[in-house]
């Protein structure tokens, strides 16, 4: 069937910030999307919040709505835009939940707007639990023992006839948030609970767990004409109990017979047949009972999820966007394959390597959290290695994860295992956590049988028996030495996944050596193609992967080369943002005729499309891997400074000659303390007092010079790692002493560990500032602009609101702000990004640091301008100059308007409620909002509202404040009556406000004492909004306990008393103004305040 002529103009739902449980995989399939449409000739209107993804840039959309994803503000867009279809199903669950809402509330209806992809009945079906066991039944596929419940009361009688234990599964909902397994009658009435207040339509499915089976996945799609094609199958090697997206998968399933393999197929089109997904991608999730072979439908998404990225990326089949092409009238047999040019969709991809998925954590980010993996996903990245084998494939896996590992074990994070008896390991190998893995191959070199390791673990014994050839190789390896190996052993060694880097733990001697010896023995990486159809046919696209074999499947070129260093996994200071980077430098280069050749190892982002670069390797990002892709293509140029910290560590490593832009001894100069504070010196541009310290005595003595607080942190890191604002000399001990630990700081790994800590006067209550600037080899300096932090320093930046253009700061500060910015450039000779990073107390200007490399606020900043600064800094690398630039038109003039853009943090607490969600100076948020209006109020609410905090119109704003943020506090306290708002505030606080004209209707009492404490009132449902400040760092436990039950309870938590004068500034224009909408591409022309109306 040909494309639909009766639509003109679609609109498409974005998924919103990155959070746990929906990462970038949708930024991916959301910009294939907008790239579909468009060329076939679509009025495409994107709506979306998140500034960090590609698909936002206005390039992509004919009309992109930076906005909140809130049903009203919707509802707008498609009042001012009136688009003939909406499409749904390629901005996650987010999207999903949108669609079902306007489609409950008539508001499709009334504006004729269709939906395609999967209709709001299909989409019930599937996510609604009740009508999805109901028609998974009346199929007849097994389905576990269950019932629905919409109350507590419900909850018990259905607990009662299945039987514990339980698995509670909320609705509409995920990553798993909410569910839960209960053993016992108390935890099953704790998790229940939760569950219905986690679903949006308070509904949760409590079913007969089947913990301990194994899991299994089919990625599907269906067309108009029901074709129907299985893309991918995944096993995940954890059992059930652990959700799929915490869990370790493998593409194609391992341990299925043929004939089972046939049964799930034929259930999943079944399923997808039943539940109405009439186009598009499907994910559906089984079970299977270990001693039986008896398989249950778990679960089915009817959109594109995480797990169709990872099946695209593993398949090289491109499901977001046949997706798409399916949704406006193609059927599968019309569309051709990219990577074959011959065979058609409707053939199905086979695969002849295996695929690995392991996620990401970051535990030690959150100080109190469990690190227990269970069914409501924690990860915040995932890594995908490919390799012919299992183990070779899960080494490349591990050593890609950038946590200080060089594959499963035979590294130095192997240590802490050592020291463990062999029954307390047995007992933690039972435990689901991230190390679960390196647990169980220690036990294995420890004597124990698969069978045992089996019956603790109930992962399949295949999977332990293949981790098994890794243990013997390594113990085979440690009896020899490198000069001995012949090359065959060599090679076997390679293809069972051990890095050079392991070879040279094992052997006690230097990575150049065994570098050297290597390839004296003639043992080279050959790098195989993703085909799709397992090298039955001949593939056009250089998408490769690395393995140990005879034949090199690389194509030789005649363009110059460029290659880019990807970001590796999102993680919690390095996300989306460093990716969005280099897809900009690939895009750029390529218009100015280089070949762009693209390296990373993360199968949800859009730098790991294989249409993104003229090559791809999805390799891990160490120097062992790189060095043989730069050996392999031998690039003019290698850029290391877009991706974050990943590929930047690599700068000192790589050929010197081959690092574009900014030279390593220029990055080293920034980040070296002493050549830095030379450098302020000299430039006289004042610097915060401090010093540097290698262990407790020399810091407490650098703290005894500059005087308490004092902020702490090592050197090389991102995201804030291990920082800590320090107020005492035994608070100091404690800190010193977790910096000098192997746990705590070298989960990053790298260069930290051998460099000095850090230590400077903290300025309290001063404010933050950030400067992102590009300067060419000319000498030429670009301001992109400078942003002003709503939180005072001491938060970190990406956790920090900031807003352009700044609102509180006077001209002439903003001036010696960007005069100083372009000392330092060019003092350090940038050749491409730099972010410099400012406090300003008193109408003092101090510089805090400077980073010569791309920042997280790039692509804000980007959108907030209109200037792209990733494209513009991969040009200036590559030895153009901007006065070039600006002649080819590449560089336009700043936008001239009105509209203020806030960038807003996005937090994970409600993860991990054991965590403290105080704001400090490490980075803690997962994602990004922006709010973009023409006051700075609007701006602010609308970024609260797209966050997830919406702040409250009418109720009771509950205060509790630290003596410092007093002042503050009284002035937005005052605001908040004056918008009708009541306010209850604890002990001292209240008397403060009291004796200052507020009036409190309540006085909130201390934990502990007689009367209605905080944490009760707020588990009440009676407080709307929370502002609690703490008091500095150290043992606080009231607010401790404040803070956790708002996370918990999702209340908007404020943490500092700027945030809350700005809440109340959001809150009085939110009231005075209508809710109005702009697309981008109008604000890159300029829209002025003249055109905001007032309410009537």
């Amino acid at each position: 069937m040909p494309r639909r002529e009766d639509i003109k103009s679609i609109l498409l739902i974005g998924s919103g910030p990155i959070v746990i449980g929906q990462a970038c995989e949708f930024d991916y399939s959301g910009t294939q999307a907008c790239r579909v449409l468009k060329e076939e000739g679509y009025r495409v209107i994107l709506a979306n919040s998140n500034p960090a993804t590609i698909m936002t840039d206005p390039d992509f959309a004919d009309a992109t709505y930076i906005e909140p994803l809130r049903m009203d503000v919707i509802k707008e867009i498609i009042e001012k835009e009136a688009p003939d279809a909406l499409l749904p199903t390629l901005g996650g669950q987010t999207a999903l939940n949108l669609a079902r809402e306007l489609a409950e509330e008539g508001i499709l209806e009334k504006n004729n707007v269709e939906l395609i992809g999967a209709d709001a009945d299909a989409i019930a079906t599937a996510e609604d639990r009740e009508k999805f066991k109901v028609a998974m039944t009346e199929i007849g596929l097994g389905v576990p023992a269950s019932g629905v419940a919409r109350n507590i009361e419900e909850a018990r009688e259905i607990a009662k006839k299945v039987g514990l234990p339980l698995i509670v599964r909320p609705a509409y909902i995920l990553g798993g948030k909410g569910t839960g397994i209960a053993s016992t009658n108390e935890e099953f009435e704790q998790i229940a609970e939760r569950g219905i207040e986690a679903s949006p339509i308070n509904e949760i499915l409590i079913e007969k767990s089947i913990a301990g089976w194994k899991e299994f996945e089919l990625e599907v799609m269906r067309d108009k004409a029901d074709n129907c094609v299985v893309i991918c199958s995944i096993e995940n090697l954890d059992p059930m109990g652990v959700h799929t997206g915490d869990s370790i998968t493998v593409a194609p399933a391992q341990t299925l017979t043929d004939a089972e393999y046939q049964i799930m197929r034929d259930a999943a089109f079944a399923c997808l047949r039943r539940v109405g997904v009439e186009t598009g991608g499907s994910n559906v999730q089984f079970a299977v009972n270990p001693s039986t072979g008896e398989q249950v439908v778990i679960e089915m998404n009817p959109r594109v999820s995480r797990s169709s990225a990872l099946a695209s990326k593993a398949t090289g089949f491109p499901i977001a966007k046949i997706a798409t092409q399916l949704a406006i009238g193609y059927t599968l047999d019309e569309i051709t394959n990219d990577i074959t040019k011959e065979t058609p969709a409707s053939f199905e991809p086979s695969i002849d390597y295996v695929v690995t998925k392991i996620p990401r954590w970051t535990f030690e980010k959150f100080p109190g959290s469990t690190g227990v993996l269970g069914t409501s996903m924690q990860s915040v990245g995932e890594v995908m290695s490919i390799g012919r084998t299992f183990p070779e494939s899960l080494q490349k896996g591990m050593r890609s994860l950038e946590n200080g590992r060089r594959g499963l074990n035979a590294d130095p994070g192997e240590h802490k295992f050592s020291e463990i008896e062999d029954e307390i390991l047995i007992s933690k190998v039972g435990i689901p956590t991230s190390e679960r893995l390196f647990q169980l191959e220690a036990l294995l070199r420890r004597g124990f049988s698969i069978e045992r390791l089996y019956e603790e673990t109930s992962i399949d014994p295949w999977f332990i028996d293949q981790i098994s050839i890794i243990s013997e190789e390594r113990m085979a390896l440690e009896k020899q030495t490198p000069e001995e190996l012949s090359p065959s052993e060599w090679k076997r060694a390679k293809q069972i996944g051990f890095s050079d880097a392991q070879l040279s733990f094992l052997w006690g001697c230097s990575l150049e050596k065994v570098r050297e010896l290597r390839e004296k023995s003639g043992v080279w990486p050959t790098y195989k193609t993703v085909d799709t159809c397992a090298a039955e046919f001949s593939s056009e696209t250089p998408y490769h992967y690395s393995t140990w074999e005879d034949e090199n499947e690389v194509l030789p070129s005649e363009k110059p080369k460029v290659i880019i260093l990807g970001a590796g996994p999102n993680r919690i200071g390095q996300g989306i943002e460093f990716d969005y980077c280099c897809v900009h430098a690939s895009f750029a280069l390529s218009q100015a005729g280089y070949e762009t050749v693209m390296v990373n190892c993360n199968p949800e982002t859009v730098s790991t499309d294989y249409d993104t670069s003229d090559r791809l390797y999805f390799e891990p990002l160490t120097y062992e891997d790189v060095k043989n892709i730069i050996d392999i293509e031998k690039p003019e140029a290698v850029i290391v400074s877009l991706g974050g910290q990943t590929p930047l560590k690599l700068a000192g490593v790589l050929p010197p000659n081959l690092i574009a832009g900014t030279s390593p001894e220029s990055i080293d100069r920034a980040e070296d303390r002493e050549n830095w504070n030379q450098l302020c010196a000299e430039l006289k541009i004042p610097q915060p007092p401090g010093g540097t310290a290698k262990d407790f005595q020399e810091a407490l003595e650098v703290a005894k010079k500059v005087g308490y607080p004092v902020l702490v942190r090592p050197s090389y890191v991102l995201g804030g790692r291990a920082m800590e604002i320090v107020y005492d000399d035994s608070q100091l001990e404690k800190t010193m002493d977790e910096m000098t630990r192997f746990g705590s700081l070298g989960i990053e790994g790298g260069l930290s560990a051998e460099r000095p800590v850090l230590i400077d006067r903290f300025l309290e209550d001063a404010t933050e500032v950030d400067v992102d600037a590009v300067r060419d080899h000319e000498g030429d300096v670009l301001i992109g602009a400078v942003m002003e932090h709503v939180e005072e320093a001491g938060i970190h930046s990406g956790d920090s609101a900031c807003v352009i253009p700044p609102p509180n700061l006077k001209k002439e500060i903003v001036e010696l702000i960007e005069s100083n910015t372009r000392k330092i450039a060019e003092d350090l000779d940038v050749k491409g990004l730099i972010n410099v990073q400012y406090a300003v107390k008193d109408d003092e200007v101090y510089v805090i640091e400077a980073n010569p490399r791309a920042s997280r606020t790039v692509p804000f900043v980007a959108k907030a301008t209109g200037i792209p600064l990733a494209k513009i800094a991969s040009r200036v690398m590559m030895n153009t100059s901007l006065k070039k630039l600006r002649e080819e038109g590449f560089i336009q003039e700043p936008v001239k308007g009105d509209h203020i853009s806030v960038k807003e943090a996005v937090l994970p607490f409600n993860r991990f409620p054991e965590a403290d969600p105080v704001l400090g100076p490490e980075m803690r948020s997962t994602g990004e909002v922006m709010g973009i209006d023409l006051t700075p109020g609007l701006a602010f609410a609308k970024s609260q509202i797209a966050a997830g905090g919406a702040l409250p119109t009418e109720g009771t704003v509950f205060m509790s404040l630290a003596d410092r943020d007093k002042s503050s506090g009284l002035e937005a306290a005052k605001g908040f009556l004056r918008l009708g708002l009541e306010i209850v505030a604890t002990g001292g606080t209240a008397a403060y406000l009291e004796e200052n004209g507020v009036n409190v209707a309540h006085r909130v009492a201390k934990i502990g004492e007689d009367g209605t404490d905080a944490v009760r009132l707020i588990r009440s449902g009676k407080i709307q909004l929370l502002v609690n400040s703490p008091r500095g760092r150290g043992p606080r436990a009231d607010g401790d306990h404040i803070r956790g039950a708002a996370a918990a309870e999702g209340i908007p938590l404020l943490t500092t008393a700027a945030a809350a004068l700005a809440a109340v500034e959001g809150l009085t224009d939110w009231k005075k103004y209508p809710l109005s909408v702009r697309p981008l591409q109008d604000y890159h022309l300029g829209v002025f305040k003249s055109e905001v109306s007032e309410n009537e």
